[in-house]
């Protein structure tokens, strides 16, 4: 059955252009900088949140139970994921984004009011759960938006930009939080928090959204078939199984970030033990990750597109999962940071490129839910291995497991490479004026 799909908050698309006439960059379109500016706000105003909530989880109890306070929020965002975006499919990624910063700025405050009173651990517990809540709406909806605020040969320096914004926020965001506590304690922090969320959320609803065209037949939109949540949700995931590079570059995604998350992670800190270096050279090696990791964004921001994405993409992980591997016979802290600065610039230059294909290549029918199986890759399961590579270090040491998570992230570029499709996938190349 043909379709056209049409998103409901989306205005009139505009008269069509010649296929020759330059595109607008979009580091030079204030509706993509209204974007990233809310979407810098927002991340921003999480890390002041996760500052503010450990001060305050660490003052009304143990240890152990602020831990349990900090990783209850991660329960429902892990769950609930995939619901997200079958949400941003059916309401549109911008309602569903809007909704949830605003729902956001509201938890905040009120927690805000709440930590005056000196609150014990299962109020700070619903909060979390609540924000865990959120996030599952809010990470697929955001991730959604891109094609529908700039032309498709824009995407790439989107993610770039993306990238730029959330290496900004990790660097403002941690600092600011704690500011905020130790001058005003966590109430003053909640605030904070929900002040960034609401400007945020008033540079959202200044957005404008452009219809997305549809490039396949599908089934029907869902409004129109009466298609429940569950049947949504299988459909998105049978296009995903379906497509010749979308399915095997979320498995790319996947293996990869299995493969990476814990190792740059717990895996740093406890390496850093093991070899003598302390927090300090620890530090260095972040930095040095951070500063690769804002490289590639930059990169991409500037560039704006990379011929060969695909291949890009997988030689990239392989890469990367070298220097992962480097990191277990390194013996000094130059070196690692050396080997730091590898995995961000290849880390961040694979991570803006799968955003970016995923962006462009899904139907625009179903980007909420593909967008949903990505994150829930990246921010839902792959944190999981946290635990796993603590105790796999504590019963082999740090060289086995790091240089086991290299393979498993260096597997997922082989798989990659494997298959055609996304080996041979392009970026559209547009013309910036």
């Amino acid at each position: 059955m043909s379709e056209t799909v049409v998103p409901r908050e989306a205005a009139p698309a505009p008269a069509s252009t010649p296929a020759s006439a330059p595109e607008r960059p979009a580091h030079r379109d204030p509706n993509v900088l209204r974007w990233v500016a809310a979407f810098t706000l927002s991340a921003v105003g999480d890390n002041v949140y996760y500052m503010a909530l450990a001060w305050a989880a660490a003052r009304s109890g143990s240890p152990a139970q602020a831990g349990v306070v900090l990783a209850v929020g991660a329960v429902p965002r892990a769950v609930l994921m995939l619901g997200g975006g079958v949400l941003a499919d059916r309401w549109g990624p911008r309602r569903v984004v809007i909704g949830s910063d605003a729902a956001r700025c509201v938890v905040m405050f009120a927690v805000a009011v709440l930590a005056l009173t000196a609150p014990g651990l299962w109020p700070l517990i619903a909060v979390a759960l609540v924000f865990g809540v959120v996030d599952a709406l809010f990470l697929p909806a955001v991730g959604a938006l891109p094609p529908r605020i700039t032309a498709p040969g824009q995407l790439a320096r989107v993610q770039g930009m993306r990238g730029l914004a959330a290496r900004v926020a990790t660097v403002t965001g941690g600092p600011l939080g704690g500011l905020l506590v130790a001058f005003g304690g966590s109430p003053a922090a909640f605030a904070a928090a929900g002040a960034l969320f609401a400007v945020s959320l008033a540079l959202l609803v200044a957005v404008r959204i452009k219809a997305l065209p549809v490039r396949e037949a599908a089934e029907g939109p869902m409004e129109a078939t009466g298609a429940g949540p569950w049947r949504e949700l299988t459909d998105g995931l049978r296009h995903l199984r379906r497509h010749r590079v979308l399915g095997p570059l979320m498995l790319v995604i996947a293996l990869s970030e299995l493969g990476f998350v814990g190792p740059l992670n717990i895996g740093l800190v406890l390496l850093a033990q093991e070899r003598g270096w302390g927090a300090g050279g620890m530090g260095w090696i972040v930095a040095a990750f951070g500063v690769g990791a804002g490289a590639a964004s930059l990169l991409l921001t500037v560039r704006g597109h990379l011929p060969r994405a695909g291949l890009v993409l997988c030689l990239s992980v392989v890469a990367g999962a070298l220097a992962i591997g480097a990191l277990a016979f390194v013996q000094t802290v130059a070196l690692a940071a050396v080997a730091g600065l590898l995995v961000g610039l290849l880390a961040g230059l694979g991570g803006g490129l799968c955003g970016a294909l995923t962006q462009t290549l899904t139907e625009p029918a179903y980007l909420g839910r593909v967008t949903s199986v990505a994150t829930l890759f990246t921010l839902g399961i792959a944190p999981l291995s946290y635990p796993v590579t603590g105790a796999a270090v504590g019963l082999w040491g740090t060289g086995p497991v790091f240089v086991v998570s290299a393979a498993v992230c260096a597997a997922g570029g082989a798989l990659g490479l494997a298959f055609a499709g996304l080996r041979r996938a392009e970026l559209p190349g547009g013309r910036a004026r």
